[in-house]
């Protein structure tokens, strides 16, 4: 802990209010989303196709709006977005606690992952920027730091909340955002915006969006990165999966437990993890051994369990792997995206990534299911290992051949 204290004391101001703002978007996330699948179904009474809808449209708003997010951030400022996602989530968040209506659900949250669509591309952007080149690795590790914390607290906090009610819950999570608003509204300078120009809006935006497509660089990497997402979310599909299995009804114990220790490996392993890599690896080269990490975290789980014992020991180093190797990569690849966007248009392309990123969890969940679906007990775990050895060999032969190094990126006409 003094560690990180001693490292988020040496940013400036805005970049540890970040920081700090990316704890506290966590903590109000995760005390509610975790439990609202529950609530929507005992609840509130809804059909499993309804509850399905409600969750999957704010996927859909989050993740298909990125880079609108992430364009608007540029075009009009990181603060603002930052500013007007976090006051969105308190209201989306605010209604979920008296919605009752499908209507009323479904809008509720979409506007919660509209939130989230405008403010992640933006406080990445900001943070990049107030860090400079030189310390952007080392921002990053402390902000991922904070990043897991929230997630590892959110879900306690819920619960605790549940003994009232979900309306309980939905309430407080929808104040720590208005109060998250309010603070940065007052404390967070603003920046000038990075794509402002005389041209019509609309021709400007098209423009932007011309300059990330012609960026080749960029796209392989997104490209060979996406894997690592799939196998990030495995923690919520595949490892849960696998608990009900070997498990049955005391899965949720098990699977709480594996996430927990999922979000402490990170906690404790980040700072030290991305020190070792400044000393010894170049960035490239970190961000395959994450990958590689990933990957053989699925190895434990390809044999077949000898009891209940080994198969929690094998869960939970699974999780444990992945959130090591998440934690080596992150803040190389973060630093990555900048370079290769030659430092302009830094939001847009945050946001074009994030929505790479989440098509690919997407159809990377439907192979995971179809795997499952199978019946072949390994299929699933060597597929996934796969992965992450693939995706670290396209990285390598991607810096071999040149191009993660940092050049000025194309502008389109």
């Amino acid at each position: 802990m003094k560690r990180l204290w001693a490292r988020t004391g040496a940013f400036d101001r805005p970049s540890r209010l970040l920081m700090v703002n990316q704890f506290a978007i966590n903590l109000g996330f995760y005390m509610l989303m975790p439990y609202l699948a529950d609530h929507l179904a005992h609840g509130l009474g809804l059909a499993a196709w309804a509850v399905g809808l409600v969750l999957g449209v704010r996927n859909f708003s989050q993740q298909g709006m990125f880079l609108f997010g992430g364009t608007l951030a540029d075009r009009y400022g990181c603060k603002p977005m930052i500013l007007t996602g976090c006051a969105l989530r308190a209201v989306a968040f605010g209604l979920l606690a008296v919605a009752d209506s499908l209507p009323a659900l479904v809008a509720a949250s979409a506007l919660t992952g509209l939130a989230g669509a405008l403010f992640n591309p933006a406080v990445r952007a900001y943070l990049a920027a107030d860090a400079g080149e030189e310390r952007r690795v080392a921002a990053f590790a402390a902000f991922n730091v904070f990043y897991q914390a929230g997630v590892l607290a959110g879900p306690l906090a819920g619960l605790a909340l549940l003994t009232w009610d979900f309306g309980a819950v939905c309430t407080v999570a929808a104040l720590v955002f208005g109060a998250l608003a309010v603070l940065q509204a007052r404390a967070l300078p603003a920046r000038p915006p990075a794509g402002r120009s005389g041209e019509p809006a609309w021709r400007a935006v098209a423009t932007d969006w011309r300059t990330v497509a012609a960026n080749r660089p960029f796209l392989l990497f997104a490209a060979a990165m996406s894997g690592s997402y799939v196998l990030a979310f495995q923690v919520y599909l595949a490892l849960p999966l696998h608990a009900r299995a070997l498990f049955g009804q005391r899965t949720g114990a098990v699977t709480g437990t594996v996430f927990a220790a999922s979000a402490l490996a990170a906690l404790a392993g980040q700072l030290k993890l991305t020190a070792w890599a400044q000393r010894t690896l170049t960035g490239p080269q970190a961000v395959a051994c994450g990958l590689a990490v990933m990957g053989a975290a699925f190895l434990p789980l390809l044999p077949r369990s000898r009891g209940a014992l080994a198969g929690a020991v094998a869960l939970t180093l699974c999780a444990v792997l992945l959130a090591c190797g998440g934690a080596l990569l992150y803040p190389f690849e973060m630093d990555t995206v900048v370079r290769l966007s030659g430092d302009r248009l830094v939001a847009t392309y945050y946001g074009a990534y994030s929505t790479a990123s989440g098509i690919a969890v997407s159809l990377g969940n439907l192979a995971v299911g179809a795997l499952f679906d199978t019946g072949v007990g390994w299929l699933p775990w060597a597929a996934l290992t796969a992965t992450g050895f693939g995706c670290a060999a396209l990285v390598v032969r991607l810096h071999r051949a040149g191009h993660l190094v940092a050049r000025p990126a194309p502008v389109a006409g």
